[in-house]
């Protein structure tokens, strides 16, 4: 299964291929889409797009995990955010991608193991279930890494509670 995470963004989006089989994971490339904030909204939408139509032509991964977004204070972010996290799906879906999303608790929980981690704990385990050789940079990159972990796990446990047998 190749599974691409997304961290939702304008600014920043960050993504990461991990390829999962018969338990073992394998980071295959991670990185971010930038967009400048002196760029009109739809040039930025439009550059998150194609850029991720690159990757997806690249790797063909066969699902993408993205994060849900959360309430946050600052209301101009979260229709922003809102704006490229629709952009992101509609590119998967038209790629025939299945789509998974999953909330920062989730991800916590999948990762760590609980749900009240910071982001350094997030980061360490990443670079420990992966055996890389340092914390994955930039932080959105981080978290897109650890989206991609949650939907494998996810997708594992899935199978066992199913009746089914785990890849």
């Amino acid at each position: 299964m190749l599974v691409l995470g997304i961290d939702p963004g304008t600014a920043t989006t960050g993504y990461a291929v991990i390829d999962s089989f018969q338990g073992r994971k394998k980071l295959l490339c991670y990185g971010v889409i930038s967009t400048s904030p002196s760029q009109k909204m739809d040039e930025r939408l439009l550059r998150i797009h194609e850029e991720l139509n690159q990757i997806i032509e690249e790797f063909s991964p066969s699902v993408m995990a993205i994060e849900e977004i959360f309430f946050n204070r600052n209301n101009k972010t979260v229709i922003t955010v809102a704006q490229s996290r629709g952009v992101l799906i509609l590119s998967a879906a038209l790629a025939g991608l299945q789509i998974a999303g999953y909330t920062p608790l989730q991800v916590k929980q999948a990762v760590v193991g609980y749900g009240g981690a910071d982001k350094k704990q997030v980061q360490f385990m990443v670079k420990n279930i992966l055996g890389l050789k340092e914390v994955p940079k930039p932080d959105d990159a981080a978290d897109a890494i650890a989206i991609a972990l949650c939907h494998v796990h996810s997708a594992r446990m899935n199978k066992y509670t199913s009746g089914g047998q785990a890849k």
